[in-house]
């Protein structure tokens, strides 16, 4: 291991807040990564748990959840695959073949990472200063140019290094950083050299479209910059406020499933949508929104739905679905296709009929559900020919994702 670090103390902005107060101490164990909330916090009369479930407002060091190797709930603030190469990158000098991430443990990516992370808590050394790891100096050019020497493998300049750990701390594992455009913080979503199609203008376009057929999504914009286009997507996490930005607290729904990575197989929509009918508020409109997703990712070719691409608001009492993000067409060769999490039973094919089958988990009539795919059929079929033209899409990139990505006919049971 690169680090002697053995506990880090959890900070977090409370509903309202635009400074953080320490909650808690999160330590290295025999089980793994424990919790366990400070006096000071538990004395505070708007003291919320960061996950009901898993922590809830106790004494003492918290137990983990079985199967878990640390707090699903902390897990959802951590670096992902992008942000450890990242860190990797600057700690080792090395992001390519040779690097090895098993060589940095939870704790290190967790203090590692920078301080704008997704949500409202941070991770820090001292349980009574807060230094926030931030850099915005940097350019929306310098952060590409950074994210393409991570991706080459090449050690990142001082500088480079410190504006791209900004944003190492937001999950997924494609290029991306942190920037704010007039004090508007976005995520900046970069094209990789690996891509084998337009992905950023292909995900550009499925966001519009989201919208289009009535899905709550997070606000996009489409830029260029040094030549390549970039994805902007406008933070949901944070609201403007007297000295500063609220943060508010998310949970994934992998975290609300009680499952992690290795475990991410078993998540269902199914089951997912169990979790909604008990815990969060208005049950029946939140079952609609959420089948609806689940229908927009079949007919775009979105099969990266996995359970981090899902998550809610926790305000301390009541859950509620986030807009909808990470809406993005997957390459695809073949016509048979399946999606990340299951849909009905043990079925994750990427179908529309499989979908129906679903409905009554979503208090949905098959009537009532047919309706709702009838709908975004017709209205992506509608709206296809000027969200391509907002996307800059050429004829050939065009001709590329209609049929294959969006609407595919195996999709429609063709």
């Amino acid at each position: 291991m690169m680090t002697s670090d053995r506990e880090a103390f959890v900070w977090i902005w409370l509903p309202g807040a635009v400074r953080p107060v320490v909650a808690g101490r999160l330590v290295r164990t025999l089980s793994g990564l424990q919790f366990n909330y400070g006096r000071s916090y538990l004395e505070r009369p708007t003291a919320i748990p960061l996950s009901a479930r898993e922590l809830p407002l106790t004494e003492g060091l918290l137990p983990l959840v079985p199967g878990l190797s640390m707090p699903g709930c902390i897990r959802d603030a951590a670096p992902d695959a992008w942000g450890r190469r990242v860190i990797l990158n600057r700690l080792t000098g090395r992001s390519g073949p040779d690097a090895d991430p098993g060589n940095i443990d939870e704790l290190t990516y967790l203090l590692q990472s920078g301080s704008d992370r997704i949500g409202a808590v941070d991770f820090q050394r001292s349980a009574s200063d807060y230094e926030a790891r931030v850099d915005d100096s940097a350019t929306l050019e310098d952060l590409m140019e950074a994210a393409d020497r991570v991706e080459r493998g090449l050690p990142l300049p001082e500088g480079l290094g410190t504006a791209l750990l900004h944003g190492s701390s937001i999950g997924g594992a494609r290029p991306k950083a942190i920037l704010k455009d007039d004090d508007t913080p976005y995520i900046a979503k970069f094209s990789s050299n690996t891509d084998l199609f337009p992905i950023v203008k292909a995900e550009f376009a499925a966001m519009r479209l989201a919208a289009h057929v009535g899905i709550e999504v997070a606000d996009v914009r489409l830029v260029r910059a040094a030549g390549k286009d970039v994805l902007l997507v406008k933070r949901f996490d944070r609201e403007p406020a007297p000295g500063g930005h609220m943060r508010r607290l998310m949970l994934s729904a992998l975290t609300l499933l009680e499952l992690d990575e290795m475990m991410a197989r078993y998540a269902s929509y199914e089951r997912f949508a169990d979790v909604v009918r008990h815990s969060f508020v208005e049950p029946d409109r939140t079952l609609r929104d959420l089948f609806g997703r689940l229908v927009f990712n079949v007919l775009c070719g979105n099969t990266d739905d996995h359970a981090r691409n899902h998550a809610a608001f926790w305000d301390g009492n009541h859950l509620r679905l986030t807009p909808a993000y990470d809406i993005c067409p997957q390459l695809r060769t073949g016509g048979e296709a399946t999606q990340a999490m299951r849909i009905h039973e043990d079925s994750r094919l990427s179908r529309l009929d499989v979908c129906v089958d679903a409905a009554a988990s979503f208090h949905l009539s098959p009537e009532a559900a047919r309706t709702i795919v009838d709908h975004q059929v017709q209205t992506i079929r509608e709206r296809w020919d000027e969200t391509a033209d907002e996307a800059c899409l050429t004829t050939a990139e065009r001709t590329f994702l209609w049929g294959r990505q969006f609407l595919n006919p195996y999709a429609l049971g063709a």
